[in-house]
Protein backbone atom coordinates (compact mmCIF):
# COMPACT_ATOMS: atom_id res chain seq x y z
CA UNK A 1 0.00 0.00 0.00
CA UNK A 2 1.35 3.41 -0.99
CA UNK A 3 0.63 7.00 -0.04
CA UNK A 4 -0.99 7.37 -3.48
CA UNK A 5 -3.67 4.89 -2.43
CA UNK A 6 -4.36 6.92 0.72
CA UNK A 7 -4.70 10.10 -1.34
CA UNK A 8 -7.02 8.39 -3.85
CA UNK A 9 -9.27 7.12 -1.04
CA UNK A 10 -9.94 10.60 0.30
CA UNK A 11 -13.40 12.06 -0.23
CA UNK A 12 -11.93 15.54 -0.65
CA UNK A 13 -8.69 16.03 -2.57
CA UNK A 14 -8.30 19.77 -1.95
CA UNK A 15 -5.06 20.67 -0.21
CA UNK A 16 -5.52 23.37 2.41
CA UNK A 17 -2.49 25.66 2.19
CA UNK A 18 -1.22 29.15 2.91
CA UNK A 19 0.78 31.72 0.98
CA UNK A 20 4.11 32.93 2.43
CA UNK A 21 2.81 36.46 3.02
CA UNK A 22 -0.25 35.30 5.00
CA UNK A 23 -0.15 36.66 8.57
CA UNK A 24 0.59 33.98 11.15
CA UNK A 25 -2.64 34.81 13.02
CA UNK A 26 -4.62 33.95 9.86
CA UNK A 27 -2.82 30.63 9.52
CA UNK A 28 -3.56 29.85 13.18
CA UNK A 29 -7.24 30.61 12.51
CA UNK A 30 -7.12 28.26 9.50
CA UNK A 31 -5.58 25.49 11.61
CA UNK A 32 -8.28 25.93 14.25
CA UNK A 33 -11.21 26.30 11.83
CA UNK A 34 -10.22 23.25 9.77
CA UNK A 35 -9.12 21.28 12.86
CA UNK A 36 -5.76 20.43 11.31
CA UNK A 37 -2.24 20.46 12.72
CA UNK A 38 -0.26 21.94 9.83
CA UNK A 39 -0.52 23.52 6.40
CA UNK A 40 1.91 23.52 3.51
CA UNK A 41 3.09 26.97 2.47
CA UNK A 42 2.93 27.40 -1.30
CA UNK A 43 4.54 30.12 -3.43
CA UNK A 44 4.16 30.19 -7.22
CA UNK A 45 2.89 26.62 -7.14
CA UNK A 46 5.91 25.34 -5.21
CA UNK A 47 6.18 24.05 -1.66
CA UNK A 48 8.36 26.46 0.33
CA UNK A 49 7.58 25.41 3.89
CA UNK A 50 5.17 24.06 6.47
CA UNK A 51 3.48 25.92 9.29
CA UNK A 52 2.55 23.61 12.13
CA UNK A 53 1.20 23.82 15.64
CA UNK A 54 4.72 23.18 16.87
CA UNK A 55 6.00 26.20 14.95
CA UNK A 56 3.35 28.30 16.69
CA UNK A 57 4.32 27.03 20.14
CA UNK A 58 8.06 27.49 19.58
CA UNK A 59 7.64 31.01 18.19
CA UNK A 60 5.28 32.08 20.96
CA UNK A 61 7.89 30.91 23.47
CA UNK A 62 10.84 32.56 21.75
CA UNK A 63 9.29 35.73 20.27
CA UNK A 64 6.04 36.33 22.12
CA UNK A 65 2.71 37.42 20.70
CA UNK A 66 4.34 39.90 18.31
CA UNK A 67 5.03 37.01 15.95
CA UNK A 68 1.29 36.68 15.27
CA UNK A 69 1.55 39.64 12.89
CA UNK A 70 4.55 38.26 10.99
CA UNK A 71 4.15 36.79 7.53
CA UNK A 72 4.11 33.00 7.74
CA UNK A 73 7.38 32.85 5.74
CA UNK A 74 9.18 34.21 8.83
CA UNK A 75 7.74 31.61 11.20
CA UNK A 76 7.36 28.43 9.13
CA UNK A 77 9.64 25.43 8.93
CA UNK A 78 11.40 25.91 5.61
CA UNK A 79 13.47 22.74 5.51
CA UNK A 80 10.74 20.37 4.42
CA UNK A 81 10.95 16.59 4.32
CA UNK A 82 8.87 15.27 1.42
CA UNK A 83 8.08 11.92 -0.18
CA UNK A 84 6.80 10.84 -3.60
CA UNK A 85 3.29 9.38 -3.74
CA UNK A 86 4.63 5.90 -4.51
CA UNK A 87 6.27 5.68 -1.07
CA UNK A 88 4.96 2.75 0.95
CA UNK A 89 2.94 3.43 4.07
CA UNK A 90 5.42 1.59 6.26
CA UNK A 91 8.36 3.56 4.85
CA UNK A 92 6.53 6.86 5.41
CA UNK A 93 5.48 5.87 8.93
CA UNK A 94 9.05 4.85 9.80
CA UNK A 95 10.40 8.13 8.43
CA UNK A 96 7.86 10.19 10.36
CA UNK A 97 8.57 8.31 13.56
CA UNK A 98 12.35 8.62 13.17
CA UNK A 99 12.21 12.33 12.28
CA UNK A 100 9.51 13.05 14.89
CA UNK A 101 7.22 14.76 12.38
CA UNK A 102 3.46 14.46 12.11
CA UNK A 103 2.83 15.89 8.62
CA UNK A 104 4.35 14.93 5.32
CA UNK A 105 4.02 16.73 1.98
CA UNK A 106 3.71 14.39 -0.98
CA UNK A 107 5.60 15.77 -3.98
CA UNK A 108 5.58 14.30 -7.47
CA UNK A 109 7.59 15.88 -10.30
CA UNK A 110 8.19 19.01 -8.22
CA UNK A 111 4.48 19.63 -7.55
CA UNK A 112 2.58 19.12 -4.30
CA UNK A 113 0.38 16.08 -4.87
CA UNK A 114 -0.96 15.79 -1.34
CA UNK A 115 -0.39 16.33 2.35
CA UNK A 116 -0.77 13.51 4.86
CA UNK A 117 -0.63 13.25 8.61
CA UNK A 118 0.65 10.37 10.65
CA UNK A 119 -2.98 9.83 11.66
CA UNK A 120 -3.98 9.41 8.01
CA UNK A 121 -1.33 6.75 7.52
CA UNK A 122 -2.05 4.88 10.76
CA UNK A 123 -5.78 4.83 9.89
CA UNK A 124 -5.05 3.41 6.43
CA UNK A 125 -2.73 0.79 7.91
CA UNK A 126 -5.30 -0.29 10.50
CA UNK A 127 -8.02 -0.55 7.83
CA UNK A 128 -5.72 -2.74 5.75
CA UNK A 129 -4.90 -5.01 8.69
CA UNK A 130 -8.60 -5.33 9.60
CA UNK A 131 -9.45 -6.18 5.99
CA UNK A 132 -6.76 -8.85 5.86
CA UNK A 133 -7.94 -10.31 9.19
CA UNK A 134 -11.54 -10.47 7.92
CA UNK A 135 -10.39 -12.21 4.73
CA UNK A 136 -8.38 -14.70 6.80
CA UNK A 137 -11.37 -15.43 9.09
CA UNK A 138 -13.60 -15.96 6.04
CA UNK A 139 -11.03 -18.30 4.48
CA UNK A 140 -10.69 -20.34 7.68
CA UNK A 141 -14.47 -20.61 8.12
CA UNK A 142 -14.94 -21.78 4.53
CA UNK A 143 -12.20 -24.43 4.72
Amino acid sequence: MTIASVLRARAVSTIISAAPDTPVRDVIALLADKRIGAVPVIENGKLVGIMSERDVIYRLRSDGAVFLDWPVRDAMTSTVITVPSETSLLTALAMMTKRRIRHLPVVDDGALAGFVSIGDLVKARIERIESEAAAMREYIQSA
